[in-house]
């Protein structure tokens, strides 16, 4: 389910990044809630609707929250996309959902993205069956109009301050040369090893990189993840492929104070922005 779901949360907020914040946020809501539920039916259902009242809270705190609800609610079928149309949508940028309303965001992702069904879209965002053929027609809609229009928004690319100080960690990194590394990061340094562990300490962390000289199955690359410095990890027998995942690296006073790594959480790749 965690890939579905951050899947839904990655394209709700309009970040990969942010949207495994939101699912960790949902998860541990719903551990919590659990034990006073009772029975749940559904419980794909249950989680859809928690990672989605947690998507809602994330862009309320953000003041980004459009209206939940259109205009009068309308009956009308939902008209069935071919199958060139239905991956269209489904590869439909992270940056293009969040220019539709949050209703017609959130039942184009359930549909079109996510196969659900339109019993499915009403349980999760709680609305009427033709609340949510509306929302579902509306975004079908808006998405025709916005692909239609020139795409003139600027290429971002990496400073050279980043692109020297990532540029020493990655070479060093894929030299095997880990006793460089260590000297990079700082003493307190914090490690998220997304969906597995998070260490504190160089102690602690040099454990992590004791654990990559133990395997192959990458090759690291400098580059841009949503208009952010990050690190490109590409399996060496097929970098043509696209990177399996990526790194994300915070500094304080010349040192790695936090790593960010989502080895084992590779579905955060699908549908982010990246540049090398």
């Amino acid at each position: 389910m965690r890939p579905r779901l951050h899947r839904y949360c990655a394209r709700m907020v309009g970040s990969v990044i942010d949207g495994e914040d939101v699912l960790q946020d949902a998860l541990i809501k719903a551990v919590e809630a659990h034990a006073t539920a009772g029975p749940v039916g559904n419980p794909e259902g249950w989680l859809f609707r928690i990672a989605h009242n947690t998507a809602l809270d994330f862009l309320r705190r953000k003041r980004r929250l459009e209206a939940l609800r259109g205009d009068a609610e309308m009956d009308m079928i939902v008209d069935q996309l071919d199958a060139v149309e239905s991956r269209q949508i489904a590869a439909t940028s992270l940056r293009t959902f969040m220019r539709l309303p949050v209703a017609q965001r959130s039942s184009v992702i359930l549909m079109d993205v996510l196969g659900c069904s339109l019993k499915e879209i009403c349980e999760v965002m709680e609305c009427s069956l033709p609340a949510a053929k509306a929302f579902l027609h509306r975004g079908r809609a808006q998405l025709r109009d916005i692909a239609d229009e020139p795409d003139d928004a600027p290429q971002a690319k990496l400073s050279d301050a980043d692109r020297a100080r990532l540029g020493a960690y990655v070479a060093h990194f894929n030299a095997r040369d880990f006793d460089a590394i260590r000297a990079m990061i700082a003493d307190d340094v914090r490690l998220d090893l997304v969906n597995k562990t998070r260490m504190r300490g160089k102690v602690e962390v040099s454990r992590y990189f004791g654990n990559y000289a133990k395997v192959s199955d990458w090759h690291l690359v400098a580059g841009l993840v949503e208009g952010r410095p990050a690190i490109l990890v590409f399996d060496p027998g097929e970098r043509d492929s696209g990177p399996k995942y990526f790194m994300l690296l915070d500094w304080s006073a010349g040192q790695v104070a936090t790593i960010r790594d989502f080895r084992h959480a590779p579905y955060v790749i699908d549908g982010a922005e990246y540049l090398i």
